[in-house]
Parts: C-alpha cells; structure tokens; sequence
C-alpha cells in the first residue's frame, strides 16, 4: 500500500466523507464546518498540499486553491503547490520522498477528480490519505491525514482529454469555496 510504504496512516475509526454541492448556499460555511469537525478531532492541519497543474483546465483547481491562499496575508498553515510551483504527477512521488520528516505531520492534500455525472460540482472533505492521479489511472503516492477533492468532471473515457475540456469557471468557483472554506474553518480554532 502506497499510504503505508510513505508513513501516511489511514484512520478507519473516524467519520471519513462530507459531500457538499458547489450550487449550495453557503457552500463555504459547510467546508469550513466539514473541516472544523476534522480539526476537533486530529488538530488542524500543519501543511496544506495543493496538488495538480495548470497545463490541464480541470487539473488545476489544487494549484488555484494553493495561490489564492497564497495571497491571504498571514494565513497560518504553510502552503505548497500552486500555479507558479506546482506539485503533480511528475514531481510528486520526488517531494514526499524529499520530506521525510513530514510523515508525521499532518497534512491536508488538496486536488481535483473526476467522477460520475451526477457527482460534478461536488466537494468532497474527508479524513484519510487522498490517492492522487487514480481518476486517471495514475499509480502516484498517496499522502494526506485529510483530503479535499473537488468533482470536477466526468471520467471514465478519454480522460485526459476530460481534464483538458472542464469549464475554468467551475474549477475556480470550486477553488475560492475551498479557500474562503479553509479560511474559516482555522479561523475558529
């Protein structure tokens, strides 16, 4: 198991997914209060990994979720990957391996996905290690005590030309509720 040789746990005794639809109201407050349980329960995150890349519309939302956040001033959990220096399917596996001492830290992995009709514009908050790269068939290192993903597309067939063809306004809606989501869920610590 990937999480396992890279020292990332899976935490099979806590309450693991929250789904939230982009079109609902208050789509940012309900991240923040998925998030929010999390912390009460493991503590906040101490790195936040935005993974993706910029080269492919739909693949983008982890990098735009790590530059937004980039410009809040004094945001309090550090932040890698975004448009300017992306973490993604070729440099992945070299960084975690590079970061030893982070195996123990817990992290929040950030990245899009791709999934079935109904489920496009859907926010998913979990707990456990986010497998980044399996919608598209990828065998990438999984990392994370947390995840969010962020439906971005359907998948199945032809998916990389999926990702080249997803609507940037969906993918950046997607990227500020993570952010303002975020944001506030640290605020209430």
């Amino acid at each position: 198991m990937a999480n396992r040789d890279l020292g990332f746990s899976d935490r099979s005794d806590l309450p693991t997914l929250r789904r939230i639809a982009l079109s609902h109201p208050a789509v940012s407050a309900e991240v923040a209060l998925a998030l929010s349980r999390l912390w009460r329960q493991l503590g906040p995150p101490e790195v936040i990994v935005c993974i993706g890349t910029d080269r492919a519309t739909g693949d983008a939302l982890g990098p735009l979720v790590g530059t937004y956040l980039g410009e809040v001033e004094g945001f309090p959990v550090p932040i890698v990957g975004n448009l300017e220096e992306p973490i993604h399917a070729v440099n992945l596996r070299q960084w975690i391996e590079s970061r030893p001492e982070w195996r123990t830290r817990r992290l929040l992995a950030i990245d899009a996905s791709l999934g079935k009709p109904e489920e496009v514009g859907m926010l998913s908050v979990g707990l456990g290690p986010l497998r980044p790269g399996a919608g598209v068939n990828k065998d990438l290192p999984a990392l994370g005590t947390y995840f969010i993903t962020g439906t971005v597309n359907v998948g199945g067939f032809l998916d990389y030309f999926v990702l080249q063809n997803t609507r940037l306004s969906l993918v950046m809606k997607m990227a500020r509720a993570i952010s303002v989501g975020l944001q506030q869920s640290l605020s209430m610590l």
